[in-house]
């Protein structure tokens, strides 16, 4: 469900007309909802209330301050994968207790900087990086907290792309090799096991590899727990599915009641980790028709939002369903929209059938509140766009669009250019 619907024949965001928020903050604009975000949060904390549990927010997803601040304010933790994502979620108040650290490519400042802010856990990826951190916490005279993210090759019927569980992905370790890396992780002195951490992939639709995944994980933990290796934490990662294309995604309920009856028998508290299934049907993407451009037998509608402000179409081919802002009965027409970047894989949509859209027409992209700016760049020289927070009939510009000032805002010259 999602705040974002018609009234008569007009688009609104919640109480707030996106026409409204478009005109006076310009376009293309994000805009979220703060009603959707806290109904999907609440989703997951209602249906996990009965087994101890963390909802750890996914940073990738979305890492605008004000959704941060909203998240932690309601009891979210996050999951982070940079510094960068760290010195957010801290700032936007997750205590950092509820805050865990995954990524194949931890640097040593990072891992320093999650050391001194006292993280819940690094969800390791290697044993490389296991040596790391050992070294980094000795240095600095502390233990490591960690689990060991384990590949259970699990097939979660999604993209290559986001499908991260299969033996062949660069993430985690082996779960045939599990054992054998927890006992020596065992034996490094600066070095604390907490847990377990898998996580199968992203924009999964079927809860069978959840739960095929799970009971590999469990089965890991009596092991090592028979082993002496105390692990108190499961981390299950997060990758639940939303609606794009009429899809069918399972809800956070039908998730847990497939998945607890493995769990109430464990002495393990749960971290689970959505972003997606949080913040992607609580934002879309408001972008204006430039230019109409028809061809013999191929019509483009040219609108000012480009693979710069949302990647995703151009590279995963993904769908997101676009809508007029204001609802009309012209024509239905198959079209190309597609945005004024200098590359052929410049599009929103391709051989879309939708209302004949004219010059000046505002369009809505649907879904865009996970992985749109979070991915978003400045390519050809064009700033990023502004995000707006709206809260019943009022709306907040929580990040302002950038200048073509702030292009060049951290480039020096050398003495002999200048």
């Amino acid at each position: 469900m999602h705040d974002f619907k018609y009234k008569k024949s007009e688009l609104f965001a919640e109480n707030v007309p996106a026409r409204k928020i478009a005109e006076e903050v310009g376009t293309p604009v994000y805009i979220y909802s703060r009603n959707t975000l806290l109904r999907h949060l609440n989703a997951y904390k209602n249906a996990f209330k009965k087994h101890p549990h963390i909802i750890c927010f996914a940073l990738k997803a979305n890492s605008n301050g004000a959704i941060l601040r909203l998240l932690a304010k309601n009891g979210a933790g996050a999951d982070v994968v940079s510094g960068g994502e760290l010195y957010l979620a801290l700032k936007a108040g997750i205590p950092s207790n509820k805050i865990v650290y995954a990524g194949v490519g931890k640097s040593a400042d990072e891992i320093a900087y999650a050391l001194k802010s006292k993280i819940l856990m690094f969800n390791v990826e290697s044993s490389d990086e296991l040596n790391a951190i050992n070294g980094i916490a000795k240095k600095l005279k502390v233990k490591a907290p960690i689990a060991l993210r384990v590949n259970p090759d699990i097939d979660p019927k999604t993209h290559p792309y986001i499908s991260t569980g299969l033996i062949e992905s660069k993430f985690g370790i082996p779960i045939k090799d599990a054992v054998e890396n927890y006992s020596v992780a065992s034996r490094l002195p600066n070095i604390e096991i907490l847990g377990i951490h898998k996580h199968i992939g992203s924009q999964i639709t079927e809860v069978r590899p959840f739960v095929d995944a799970l009971k590999k994980v469990v089965a890991l933990a009596k092991k090592l727990n028979d082993c002496g290796i105390n692990i108190r934490y499961l981390d299950i990662g997060g990758g639940l599915g939303i609606n794009y294309n009429n899809d069918s995604p399972p809800l956070p309920k039908e998730l847990s009641k497939a998945l607890l009856p493995f769990m109430n028998a464990q002495n393990l508290k749960l971290i689970i980790e959505p972003g997606r299934s949080i913040a992607g049907n609580a934002g879309v993407l408001i972008t204006k028709a430039l230019y109409i451009k028809r061809h013999a037998n191929k019509e483009f509608v040219i609108v000012d939002a480009g693979m710069n402000d949302l990647i995703r179409p151009s590279l995963y081919n993904a769908y997101h369903n676009i809508i007029h802002v204001m609802k009309n009965a012209r024509k239905k027409v198959t079209v190309d929209i597609v945005g004024p970047i200098c590359e052929s894989g410049d599009y929103l949509a391709k051989n879309r059938r939708i209302n004949r859209v004219i010059q000046g027409d505002m369009l809505s992209v649907m879904s865009a509140g996970a992985y749109g700016f979070t991915m978003s760049s400045t390519y050809n020289s064009r700033p990023r766009i502004p995000e707006v927070l709206v809260k019943g009939n009022k709306y907040y510009v929580v990040r302002e669009r950038e200048e073509y000032s702030d292009l060049d805002s951290r480039v020096t010259l050398p003495d002999f250019l200048k």
